[in-house]
């Protein structure tokens, strides 16, 4: 996920084996309403990211995923989601997720990859 654009999806800031930090800074442009409310598929696009990037392979994909919203997010915060891999059956790894501002847990997100053997397009 090399290419992704960081102002939406978040930034890799620490990057281990089977582990991975993402922060994304929210911004106007992803305000759900006139009180600032960040709309929740910015958080779930970065926990995502932080899944793959933990996973760290360049052919890895989402297969599933179930995630809970447990507090709101306002424009201007941080959301720092830390990302480790559970479960690693080869192609199939199992990663959990959780996204903090400050203390608060606002996303837990259990996230199950595929890692191919191709780019998915050339399979």
């Amino acid at each position: 996920h090399q290419q992704i654009d960081q102002s939406l999806s978040g930034k890799a800031v620490q990057l281990k084996p089977n582990y991975a930090k993402v922060q994304l800074h929210t911004t106007h442009a992803m305000i759900a309403d006139e009180k600032g409310l960040i709309h929740g598929g910015f958080a779930f696009s970065a926990a995502d990211y932080a899944a793959m990037c933990a996973v760290n392979d360049p052919n890895v994909v989402l297969a599933k995923a179930q995630s809970t919203f447990t507090a709101p997010v306002k424009l201007g915060q941080t959301i720092v989601f830390e990302a480790n891999v559970l479960s690693n059956n080869g192609k199939k790894q199992t990663v959990d997720v959780h996204g903090y501002v400050g203390d608060t847990v606002v996303f837990k997100g259990l996230f199950t990859t595929a890692v191919l053997k191709k780019h998915i397009f050339e399979l």
